[in-house]
């Protein structure tokens, strides 16, 4: 795990002292090493920040040059197979005199033997790559098939900029920070930033799956195209051309066998390693697995909270007991907790509104005193149904398709300020949604209309209101669940998680994110996921095969902080004071007065409204470091 960022093009910050200022600020994503490269020639330059996990000595150093001197590289992620690689390399007899055992060193060579697409196809593992062809003079930028890694890029000032965080590309002097509001829209939407949008205009991030080339005579060229070398969509069409047809064991001891083979290509390090747990199905199978294949007790971690109803630690250390890891927990309280928020501003590039960053960045606070490297359950709700509106919103839906959408609008705006039930509320905002596509995009929004309080913004199309990006599946559970695959695991979940770890210089890693475990995933028929009214059927049954269900069956929780209370309470003055109408009129991008009254309706517990004040604060926060 490390960061890099660069620039191509010509012109007075073409320059060293331009990389110097973009790498230093991403020092927290590899603190081990600093590297640059840069050819004045053609006005490219990569800086590379090394947080050292495999090959720890200066064979792994970057940015490297390939044997051949053909490529110059900046990469971070891991290459799980890179063994594999070279074996295969071997086998072609196209493998280089190795200079050390880093997967960077080969990776290069994978490029230089079977050029770039065959090269991404055939890895496994979690990445952003930047690649110089000293040949051809083009750049070419590649993201990992989950988007577990960061990428950002695009023209500013007639540089092309790209990196791991978007800080990197502030630090370079031709950078120009308009805020884009149709991305400030949809964070209110949905709290978070989908891509390809960034928070600034003329930045996007580069989509998982997705790989670029930019030559020099192209640079300006902002009609550039990317392009696919692997398919979500695709995994799912071809699941359901090729659905798994055994037996529950026969699926059971397949989805073992899948998971096994990732988690132990994960657990290959050179330093110390270990994982998350909160106790959950998804983090404690991860664990069981792990335990299963290590010699030695696996170091897991858990954070837990004094307030009562948002603890789980004591579940997780009954899970830990059982599997004999060795278990660290940590209480915290609010003060700890809040404390957190101060960094929150720096910690992530662009506004980013998901209230459990803050216990993220505890646990990986604690992992990285002990490991470089914790593994993670991620990414099981969504590949296995997990989430609560996978069950109750195909009930909702059938029940208010059978009423005509001209009397349901109807009703809506006749009893939207009736003094009803918080419960009822919620369901009479869902019922003007002519399809159920729309019902669950109204279900997962935090604001209805944001753009009646971003001024000046229009929404910008995401996969959930583009029919014309949707998978081939047959179900609105499955449907539903790879909307979320797409969207909100890559956005939220990763970035999240991505950013938490790196401000603690701790690599993590998702071993439910390999794409062969994903296609095993997408085959699956969906009563294997969902049944009896119940997600992750299938992952709990692998689960109960190591760990009792006794100690996991439980009502779902989620990593969550009480934010409403305290919104109310100790944090009312830090809120009150970036809720001010007159700085809000001032930087003008919000609506002050409906901002306002939202915040009244919270203090006066009308309404908890904490989620969606969230995201307002985080901007607002955000912002005021920008100017600072």
């Amino acid at each position: 795990m490390c960061g890099f960022s660069g620039f191509f093009g010509e012109g007075p910050f073409a320059s060293e002292a331009s990389l110097h200022a973009m790498g230093k600020v991403l020092l927290h994503r590899g603190p081990d090493a600093s590297g640059y490269w840069f050819d004045l020639a053609q006005g490219i330059g990569f800086t590379h920040q090394r947080l050292a996990v495999v090959d720890l000595s200066s064979a792994g150093s970057q940015p490297m040059h390939s044997q051949q001197g053909k490529y110059v590289i900046a990469f971070n992620g891991e290459i799980y197979n890179h063994a594999d690689l070279r074996r295969a390399l071997d086998i072609d007899q196209q493998a280089p005199h190795w200079r050390g055992h880093s997967d960077t060193e080969t990776l290069l060579a994978c490029f230089e033997a079977w050029g770039v697409e065959r090269t991404l196809k055939a890895t496994v593992g979690m990445f952003a790559i930047a690649l110089w062809d000293t040949h051809k003079f083009e750049l070419t930028l590649a993201r990992d098939r989950m988007g577990e890694k960061p990428l950002y890029w695009g023209w500013q000032g007639g540089y092309l900029l790209f990196g791991s965080e978007l800080k990197a590309l502030k630090a370079h002097p031709g950078f120009n920070a308009d805020i884009n509001r149709n991305a400030l829209a949809a964070l209110l939407r949905y709290n978070y930033i989908p891509a390809p949008l960034s928070i600034y205009q003329g930045i996007q991030k580069l989509q998982p799956e997705h790989y670029i080339t930019i030559g020099k005579g192209r640079i300006i060229n902002q009609g550039l195209k990317s392009k696919a070398y692997w398919s979500f969509n695709q995994a799912v069409a071809e699941g359901r051309r090729n659905p798994f047809g055994g037996s529950d064991s026969e699926a059971v001891q397949a989805l073992e066998v899948s998971l096994t083979n990732s988690i132990r290509g994960q657990m290959l390090s050179d330093v110390p390693l270990g994982a998350f747990l909160s106790g959950g199905v998804d983090s404690s199978t991860i664990v069981a697995i792990m335990q299963k294949h290590s010699p030695r007790p696996v170091q897991t971690f858990t954070i837990g909270f004094d307030e009562a109803g948002f603890n789980e630690a004591a579940h997780a250390k009954l899970v830990a007991e059982h599997l004999k890891t060795d278990h660290a927990e940590l209480y915290v309280g609010s003060v700890e907790a809040m404390s957190v928020i101060e960094k929150l501003p720096t910690m992530f590039c662009e506004p980013f509104a998901d209230s459990s960053q803050i216990p993220t960045f505890l646990v990986s606070q604690m992992a990285s005193k002990k490991v470089t490297v914790a593994l993670s359950g991620d990414a099981g709700d969504e590949l296995f149904g997990g989430y609560n509106p996978y069950m109750f919103a195909p009930r909702i839906w059938k029940g208010l398709s059978k009423v005509p959408l001209s009397v349901r609008r109807a009703a809506s705006k006749l009893l939207q300020h009736a003094p009803v039930s918080d419960k009822f509320k919620k369901l009479l905002s869902l019922a003007d949604s002519p399809t159920k596509e729309l019902l669950y995009r109204q279900m997962i929004s935090h604001w209805k209309n944001p753009c009646a309080v971003v001024l000046g913004a229009a929404e910008t199309r995401t996969i959930v209101d583009s029919p014309d990006l949707w998978p081939d599946v047959g179900s609105f559970e499955e449907w539903m669940m790879s909307i979320d695959t797409q969207m909100y695991m890559v956005d939220d979940i990763l970035v999240k998680v991505d950013r938490a770890a790196m401000a603690n210089s701790l690599e993590t890693r998702v071993p439910l994110l390999d794409h062969r475990v994903v296609e095993l995933a997408c085959r699956l028929p969906l009563d294997m996921k969902i049944r009896d009214n119940k997600g992750k059927w299938l992952l709990r049954e692998l689960l109960y095969r190591h760990v009792p269900k006794s100690l996991i069956e439980r009502p779902k929780k989620g990593f969550s902080v009480p934010l409403g209370a305290w919104l109310k309470g100790p944090l009312r003055e830090w809120a009150e004071e970036l809720l001010d109408p007159v700085r809000i009129q001032r930087q003008g991008y919000l609506n002050s007065e409906s901002v306002r009254c939202l915040w009244a309706q919270h203090l006066a517990a009308r309404q908890d409204h904490s989620r969606q004040l969230w995201s307002i604060l985080m901007f607002q926060a955000w912002y005021e470091e920008q100017i600072r």
